[in-house]
């Protein structure tokens, strides 16, 4: 038994060697120690230091960060909850060096997938090394898109774990979706998640209508019902970071505005979510699709590095010399695409796409179906602004579309389908319960139909297409440099199809030599990987390799701090920092060593965005002084960051003299373009939950200290002989804010659109606010309750098939 036993695990330990293996040698600088620099994640760097810096020294989580955009709820930046067991199973996963951990993750899971088609291992081993190959799952490390490789590494998973229920394997099934949706969530990237319920959505319809033609609608009830008990408990495991998201994006510029009107005076266009101009922003053109099998249809990426035998290269050597056109020739422009920036092309790659073809005309059933119906769809939603119709319908009337942009993401959606289908055709070629016939007719067809698309789009690229750019005029300057570019991209086009054609003829080939029984399965699926790995890492590796890579410090300390920094930072009072050196709204660096008031994030709170478009944007001086800003970083004649004081910020909390009160958002914003943020304060009384005298007494001797600052803490110390109304400098969060006088819950309101104000009794007192988030506290039990459930359904369908398969026994 023991060498039966050994017989059957001996293909998935082969596998993960094999992926544990891929992956550290394509990361393979990861074995001396570096790590990948990526943009996002410098910034998150920055962003999230303050969070660290109070999770390492007060062993908890604060929930929430000062240093960034005056103060923000930490949930989308970095957070650990209680009971996150998901967490603890996905580090046990990744246990390479990133981003190696994430290659593997790909693999793992899709190998787990083609288990669940009951994809023989060696083809399971082909189409998992084909998805995690596929360009843009591998270009996404370069920016940092980190969440987003995590999210789509468990789509697979989830898609295993229902392809089980479906095929009444329930106990496993459902075990493994629970678990999978789990790890899914987990990973913090909502918009991936969302297509990934697109894809299900589309399989859902495709088993219901094959239910209803077979007379099986009670087995599809069943097994729906059973893998959404699954996909429930799996997101209830998720309840505190579900609950906190879905808490804070409300608030945040996903959420609803209240305004009305633009910071032009324009009026505001209604949304309940993002800016269709702002949704639509990476949209791929039709013609860009040629992109997903000819990987430079378009120029590649935005810039790309040309050889000396380019037009580009001889013309700037003609004119300037070797040397200039050696330092130029390493980033053109060559993508003649109209997305603003594009790292590299998504591309699926040749072979993996010709597969694809191939499982359209030999694999037949459900799945077919799903598979292709499920690309189709990604792909014409990817075309974003470039099909209004259908884009604007989905904008318009699909739940929660309108929360994301980079609409070209979807492609996921067609990056997980097609090596599925792929891997399939293959399944289907390789047995033999289909006839060679058939299946050589199905390989003529692929090759002719496939081989005849890639001409195709040659073609239509030829004779529609100006191949100009959007950033065409940085060439202006020297005459004929365009056309030489033009030239390039042309060139490019012309050898990437070649190419391509090419990896089809080679692959049909390998098939062909198969048929005619001159090579063995395991030679050709040996040739087919072959194939694959060439097409996929030989451009994968002009996109990310080994220069990527910098020494670990580098990476972890991204920031050095600068003369400018070094002189705030003798400053050790509590104060905020403008940072004009940059774009204070997209700059993570600055809350690095300081309390900024900027910050780097895609879902920054919606009413400080608007705050800074209003206002600060136009350097309104008394906002940026309400906002305690005491140093300003500024360019000097030479570039250099310098810090100037600004003696006139109001200060972390004081007292005024006025309350403007006012009758909605729109009016609230407004007055601060002429408030006198030091003696005057605004008020939106719609936002009172009831009426509230405010009887102020001008009190020449009060006054307001912050004691101490502790980023979920703030102690302030007051006095004053009369009652008065105190503004605090910090950032208005109705749902975990608490305000306390000498130990008394006491309300505080929302002032000057942003900050908190109170009213503070005559006398001497201690005001204390606390971050304290009810939202943690029920999302936890909702947690723990999804885990027992999780284990004790198991558990008792376990008992249940037991007893029932001892009772069949008995009987027999």
């Amino acid at each position: 038994m023991k060498p039966l036993k050994l017989k059957k695990i001996f293909p998935y330990v082969i596998a993960v060697a094999i992926f544990v293996i891929a992956s550290v040698i394509y990361f393979h600088p990861v074995l001396k120690g570096q790590k990948i620099a990526q943009s996002d994640i410098t910034q998150f760097t920055g962003m999230a230091k303050e969070i660290k810096d109070f999770r390492a020294d007060k062993n908890t989580e604060p929930y929430w960060t000062g240093a960034s955009f005056s103060g923000m709820p930490a949930y989308q930046i970095s957070a650990y909850y209680p009971y996150d067991f998901v967490r603890t199973l996905d580090r046990t996963i990744r246990f390479l060096p990133r981003p190696a951990d994430y290659t593997f993750l790909y693999f793992l899971s899709f190998f787990v997938l083609m288990m669940a088609l009951k994809v023989e291992w060696r083809l399971a081993i082909l189409g998992a090394l084909s998805f995690g190959f596929s360009t843009y799952l591998i270009i996404i490390f370069v920016p940092g898109h980190n969440a987003k490789a995590h999210a789509i590494a468990y789509m697979p998973l989830v898609l295993a774990g229902i392809l089980w229920v479906f095929q009444k394997k329930y106990v496993l099934g459902f075990i493994v979706t629970g678990l999978a949706m789990a790890l899914e969530i987990y990973t913090n990237h909502i918009q991936m998640t969302y297509y990934l319920g697109f894809c299900l959505l589309i399989l859902g319809i495709v088993e219901l209508t094959n239910a209803i033609k077979e007379n099986k609608i009670p087995r599809f009830i069943k097994q729906a019902a059973v893998i959404i008990a699954a996909v429930v408990l799996g997101i209830g495991a998720n309840a505190p970071r579900l609950m906190a998201m879905k808490e804070y994006a409300d608030y945040s510029t996903r959420g609803k505005s209240e305004l009305t009107i633009n910071a032009d005076g324009s009026k505001k266009e209604a949304s309940k979510g993002l800016d269709k101009s702002y949704i639509t922003e990476y949209s791929y053109a039709k013609l860009e699709t040629f992109n997903l099998f000819v990987p430079r249809f378009m120029g590649g990426g935005t810039v790309e590095e040309l050889s000396k035998n380019s037009n580009f290269y001889q013309l700037i050597e003609k004119r300037a010399g070797k040397k200039v056109a050696d330092d130029y020739s390493k980033q053109v422009l060559t993508y003649w695409g109209d997305q603003t920036i594009i790292e590299a092309p998504a591309y699926i790659g040749a072979v993996v796409f010709f597969l694809f073809f191939l499982g359209i005309f030999l694999v037949k059933g459900r799945l077919k179906q799903w598979l292709v119906a499920a690309t189709v769809f990604s792909i014409l939603l990817s075309w974003g602004r470039n099909f209004e119709g259908l884009t604007n319908f989905f904008i318009d009337y699909v739940p929660l579309y309108n929360k994301f942009r980079a609409v070209s993401s979807i492609q996921i959606i067609a990056e997980l389908c097609v090596p599925i289908l792929g891997i399939l055709a293959l399944k289907e070629f390789f047995s033999s319960k289909k006839s060679d016939k058939k299946k050589l007719k199905a390989l003529e067809k692929a090759v002719f139909t496939f081989g005849g698309l890639i001409i195709f789009g040659f073609i239509l690229a030829h004779s529609f297409s100006t191949f100009e750019g959007i950033r065409d005029a940085n060439y202006n300057d020297l005459p004929g440099l365009i056309d030489a570019v033009i030239a390039d991209r042309k060139s490019m086009l012309l050898m990437d199809t070649l190419r391509s054609l090419i990896l089809v003829i080679l692959a049909a080939g390998v098939l062909w030599f198969f048929l005619k029984n001159k090579l063995k399965q395991q030679f050709a699926i040996i040739g087919l990987l072959v194939f694959i790995l060439f097409d996929l890492i030989s451009v994968n590796k002009k996109y990310v390799n080994e220069s990527d890579f910098k020494p670990s410090r580098r990476v972890e300390q991204p920031f050095v701090k600068s003369n400018a920094d070094k002189q705030i930072l003798e400053d050790k009072t509590h104060y905020r920092v403008a940072n004009f050196a940059a774009n204070p709204m997209q700059d993570g660096a600055t809350s690095y060593f300081h309390q900024s008031i900027g910050g780097y994030h895609a879902a920054k709170m919606g009413r400080y965005k608007e705050l800074f478009d209003f206002h600060i944007a136009k350097n309104n001086m008394q906002v940026l002084n309400m906002l305690n800003t005491k140093y300003f970083i500024i360019p000097d004649n030479e570039g250099q960051k310098q810090a100037q004081l600004n003696p006139d910020a109001n200060g972390n909390a004081w007292f005024i003299e006025n309350i403007k009160v006012v009758n909605s958002a729109n009016d609230e914003i407004k007055a601060l373009d002429s408030l006198n943020t030091k003696t005057s304060v605004v008020l939106d009384k719609s936002k009172l939950s009831e009426n509230i005298s405010f009887d102020i007494q001008k009190d020449s001797t009060a006054t307001i200290e912050l004691q101490n600052y502790d980023v979920t803490t703030l102690t302030y110390q007051s006095k004053s002989d009369k009652e008065q109304f105190a503004v605090f400098s910090e950032i208005y969060y109705k749902d975990g804010w608490n305000a306390y006088i000498d130990n008394q819950l006491t309300p505080h309101f929302r002032v000057n659109y942003v900050l908190r104000g109170m009213k503070i009794p005559a006398g001497e007192h201690k005001i204390v606010f606390k971050f304290e988030p009810e939202v943690i506290q029920k999302g936890s039990f909702i947690s723990l309750t999804s885990y027992g459930l999780l284990i004790l359904v198991t558990l008792g369908w376990l008992f249940y098939d037991e007893k029932k398969k001892k009772k069949v026994a008995k009987n027999v």
